[in-house]
């Protein structure tokens, strides 16, 4: 069985064993999908609404965006567990032998790819967020602060599965690659999600 398949409880429980998967790049997935889903639901108790007639045609368009992401987020919460197998099997290669520093640097670089993924991922639905935050229902507008704020955490959560993965590496020059993009992913949206957050609670506290 798939770990997104499994009941909430059951996946948490996994969640806190010694099981090397899932993580914290497959739980940040899942964080994000369920900071879109909040989204998606402004969403839909926007439409139909005569109030929100003219946007309308926007939240449609922002909801498909929404189910694509949110889909994808939940894919990786398994792809992640598949990316770090490999990683996780280049810890138990004896460190005389001459092939295990290759092999390790194949699998660090292959585990960094799903998180980066998830970060990408994320800063596309804190994009979302603001439109949905902007042009949702006010009676879902806390709804949509939760969601600025989930995809995040999960966008901050899946980049520590970068820099944890990026800093063993030997090949500098990629690892840097992969930290400058990870960090302009934080720089720019991190932001963009604290304004969404404050936004919205000024507004919730009629500011």
């Amino acid at each position: 069985m798939k770990f997104i398949d499994k009941p909430c409880n059951e996946f948490v429980e996994v969640l806190s064993s010694k099981a090397a998967v899932p993580g914290g790049g497959g739980a940040s997935a899942l964080v994000g999908a369920v900071g879109m889903a909040l989204g998606a639901m402004v969403g839909n108790l926007t439409v139909g609404k005569k109030k929100y007639a003219d946007v309308e045609a926007d939240i449609l368009d922002l909801m498909d965006k929404a189910a694509a992401l949110q889909a994808e987020l939940l894919r990786l919460v398994d792809e992640d567990a598949v990316v770090f197998e490999p990683l996780s099997k280049a810890y138990g290669i004896p460190k005389d032998d001459p092939t295990r520093e290759q092999v390790m640097e194949d699998a660090l670089k292959l585990a960094c790819t799903v998180p980066m993924d998830i970060m990408r991922l994320c800063a596309r639905a804190i994009e979302l967020q603001d439109e949905f935050a902007k042009k949702g229902s006010v009676l879902a507008l806390s709804d949509a602060g939760v969601g600025a704020i989930f995809c995040k955490a999960a966008l901050q959560g899946a980049s520590l599965n970068v820099y944890i993965n990026t800093q063993s590496m030997t090949d500098k020059k990629y690892a840097g690659s992969i930290e400058a993009e990870a960090d302009a992913i934080i720089g720019k949206y991190c932001v963009m999600a604290d304004e969404i957050f404050n936004s919205v609670t000024a507004r919730l506290r009629g500011g």
